[in-house]
């Protein structure tokens, strides 16, 4: 097994799954060498090597999605909680003095913290105002909280909370800090256990994973936090520009800002028993690929911008997101005989149906197959591999059901013992698991970031919103651009398709009408203007600006 990352550079990366359009293209996106050296990851179909090996941690039946995308890309994770998990892996592995490093392709290993003192303060105990406004006297509103709160607290094998007394000037003041920060909880609309409800990530003090109180004790939880923090984590750590990005990234996770300091007031000093134990990990198949690299790239570029406070932190999250959508779509393009960049014709929205809001409705439902058309092809993988047809030659289902074992982990023997009935089972199973989360991983991220939308419509199609457009426009824009270059760099960036002559090379010749398009990116100009992003200096010459970048410019 090869254990750095360095130790895969000058291997030859293996073969793309075979297609019709496969690697033809100036724009190809293959699959490059995976975490094993001669096994393209997904296609397993001799055992796996020995030792370390993601399926055996997990113990995933049905070991098919994640070998395509890795373990995992879960729709149920929200951009948010998306980032607040990659800050999590990204404080623990500063800890260990290894941020963004990539020493060992598998597992990644990290003891993130628990903050039980933290999240019992605020979000378990409810009596905190109530206990202010019944005592003027300060002392006497400290003894009966402090009472209250060492008998009811869980999850703290000794629930000291005095510390707090000498912190604060007063019980009141106290009780002013935890509702400011309640305040600002992440995602507090939705109504979620309180050992899941999270803090704004200030800094290292306000970091913690999600968890699971039960009488038995507290245990993990991978529904709020579904490990697409770990995969977001893992894509920055092998990507081109990770020396770059890492004091970034070191600057956000630390406990310098005075918000993180406050946070910390209403915590004991740091101890090993705050720390979760580290437990299986997150599986990315893919040592190198270009969203990686565009993923760090336009992180890089927002740092550079030098918002003030965590004004970058929504287009962090946002370009997450869409970074980790895209990887999702490209991967399954590839696996499907495309060249791993699917185009995404986008709508700028109009009163009434164009042209351009077909084609975005059409574009939109061949991308949303594109995962489950994946799936189908590694099934077909298995029908045409060396293995199973040896197997199936020898006339013993033993061999196949060997076949399919190291394959995916996936026993049928108890329902056929007929071969083709069993493709046929394993991919009704494979389809229905991925139905459920897998396939829903474009709409749900397209939604929550702004990309995908059904307004005015009852399907979905691509149809960016203001938010979304200035994110990518401050990760594009370094200098004064016009306007059809700008275009142009959301098409080269992130398939993109606004304007005409970006339509004209990607669409046939009967879904192409110019005129719709200019309209559509007339429609994306007037919206630039109102946001104040563009100037034009005459008929012929606009220009697309990034306000922190004017005075560099």
């Amino acid at each position: 097994m090869v254990n750095t990352l360095e130790g895969k550079e000058d291997a030859a990366p293996d073969e793309p799954p075979k297609g019709p359009a496969a690697g033809d293209s100036a724009y190809s996106t293959p699959l490059t060498a995976g975490v094993w050296p001669g096994v393209l990851p997904g296609l397993p179909f001799s055992p796996p090597p020995a030792g370390l090996h993601p399926n055996r941690d997990d113990r995933i039946k049905l070991w098919l999605d994640e070998q395509i995308w890795g373990h995992r890309l879960w729709d149920s994770q929200s951009p948010w909680l998306i980032f607040l998990e990659f800050l999590n892996v990204a404080e623990a592995c500063e800890r260990q003095g290894k941020l963004l490093t990539d020493e060992a392709p598998y597992p990644l290993i990290y003891r993130p913290r628990r903050r039980m003192f933290l999240r019992n303060i605020l979000f378990y105990s409810d009596d905190i105002d109530r206990v202010a406004e019944e005592h003027g006297d300060s002392r006497r509103a400290w003894d009966e909280w402090l009472m209250r709160i060492q008998d009811t607290a869980i999850g703290i094998p000794r629930p000291d909370f005095n510390y707090l007394r000498s912190r604060f000037y007063s019980y009141t003041d106290f009780a002013e800090v935890v509702h400011l920060l309640r305040a600002t909880a992440v995602e507090r609309q939705s109504n979620k256990r309180w050992t899941s409800r999270f803090v704004f990530p200030f800094g290292a003090h306000a970091l913690y994973i999600d968890l699971n109180a039960t009488p038995s004790g507290l245990s993990r939880e991978y529904i709020n936090f579904g490990r697409s923090g770990e995969l977001l984590y893992l894509m920055l750590a092998r990507s081109s520009s990770r020396d770059q990005l890492a004091p970034y990234i070191r600057e956000i996770v630390s406990g310098h800002e005075k918000w993180d300091r406050l946070v910390a007031a209403l915590q004991p000093e740091d101890d090993d028993d705050d720390q979760e134990r580290s437990g299986n990990s997150c599986y990315l198949p893919y040592l190198r690929h270009q969203i990686f690299d565009g993923l760090a790239e336009d992180w890089l570029r927002l740092f550079h911008l030098e918002l003030p406070g965590f004004d970058a932190y929504p287009h962090l999250v946002t370009l997450g997101a869409l970074h980790l959508l895209r990887y999702h779509l490209s991967v399954a393009s590839t696996w499907t005989g495309g060249n791993g960049k699917p185009y995404l014709v986008c709508e700028i929205i109009a009163p009434k149906k164009t042209l351009v809001r077909e084609v975005s409705l059409r574009t939109y439902g061949q991308n949303d197959s594109l995962s489950v058309r994946a799936v189908e092809q590694f099934i077909e993988r298995i029908r045409s591999s060396a293995e199973w047809i040896q197997a199936v030659s020898s006339g013993e289902f033993a061999q196949c059901q060997e076949v399919l074992s190291e394959a995916i982990s996936w026993d049928d023997s108890k329902n056929s013992s007929d071969p083709d009935a069993v493709l046929a089972n394993l991919k009704i199973e494979a389809l229905k698991g991925h139905q459920r989360h897998a396939a829903q991983v474009h709409r749900t991220y397209g939604r929550e970031i702004g990309l995908v939308s059904r307004r005015g419509t009852n399907r979905f199609r691509y149809a960016p919103t203001d938010q979304l457009i200035k994110t990518l426009l401050f990760a594009t824009v370094t200098h004064r651009m016009e306007f059809g270059e700008f275009l142009h760099k959301l098409f080269e960036k992130y398939q993109l398709v606004i304007g005409a002559r970006e339509a004209e090379q990607v669409l046939p010749a009967d879904e192409f009408d110019s005129s719709a398009f200019q309209d559509n990116a007339r429609r994306l100009e007037q919206r630039l203007v109102s946001l104040g992003l563009l100037r034009r200096l005459s008929d012929a010459c606009a220009y697309v600006e990034n306000p922190y970048r004017k005075a560099e410019a």
